[in-house]
């Protein structure tokens, strides 16, 4: 069993006086990929922003590594290896190189420069456009450079906000296919997601249906709930 890496407890926020999330309480563990299921309007975006402090949680508590972080800056969340991918993820009027050093920019030097050639042997297509806007790229090419300027500060924890969101299903498989890569370097994975798809690089799976986390679990656990499974892939 994994040890834990992120733990939110209880979470209640949401925006100005109208509440989204509801106790929310899930954890992450080292090495593992988790991923948060829910429809258009559940409160993943919320939940997740709360964890990287974009949002404040009003109640209940956020540990990483052992450390309360429910009233870090963000900044000083990024710090403590915690990395955040939203659904637009890149500056579109900033160059690919550009996206990437601001992704890494709490790295010295020397170990910004050699992460930068690092990725660029991930993402050899960023490399060859190196000096382009991000404006330039295709929907693909610039998911592809979200993923690589939220690695590029090497953090601990990924949050993805739906990675598959504008792309097709080949692409949306060529980015499983990246994160399969970054997991076996023992990176640590939280997906919010609606796709499928992205069950195959799921270790656990967690429900969130109006605020609420709901079931958590293994995917073959998932699997074996029909009443669940309907509900979320209206398949089996």
């Amino acid at each position: 069993m994994f040890a834990e890496l992120l733990q939110a407890e209880a979470i209640e926020t949401g925006y100005q006086r109208v509440q989204v999330l509801w106790r929310a309480t899930l954890d992450v563990r080292e090495h593992e990929t988790l991923v948060l299921l829910g429809a258009n309007g559940a409160g993943k975006t919320t939940l997740l922003k709360a964890l990287i402090g974009l949002l404040p949680a009003w109640l209940g508590e956020i540990r990483f590594a052992g450390e309360n972080i429910t009233r870090l800056r963000t900044d000083l969340r990024v710090r403590r290896g915690i990395a955040f991918m939203s659904e637009i993820g890149v500056f579109p009027d900033l160059t690919i190189e550009e996206n990437i050093r601001i992704g890494g920019h709490a790295l010295p030097g020397a170990a910004l420069r050699s992460r930068v050639a690092e990725l660029y042997g991930i993402f050899p297509d960023l490399q060859r456009r190196r000096g382009a806007l991000a404006s330039s790229l295709s929907g693909g090419q610039r998911k592809m450079l979200a993923i690589a300027k939220a690695l590029a500060g090497k953090p601990r924890l990924l949050i993805m906000d739906e990675p598959s969101a504008g792309l097709s299903p080949l692409l949306v498989q060529d980015v499983i296919h990246v994160l399969k890569k970054a997991r076996g370097q023992g990176l640590s994975l939280l997906i919010a997601e609606q796709n499928i798809k992205f069950l195959e690089l799921a270790d656990r799976v967690c429900t969130l249906e109006r605020g609420m986390v709901g079931f958590t679990g293994t995917v073959a656990e998932l699997h074996a709930n029909d009443a669940l499974y309907r509900a979320y892939f209206g398949l089996k």
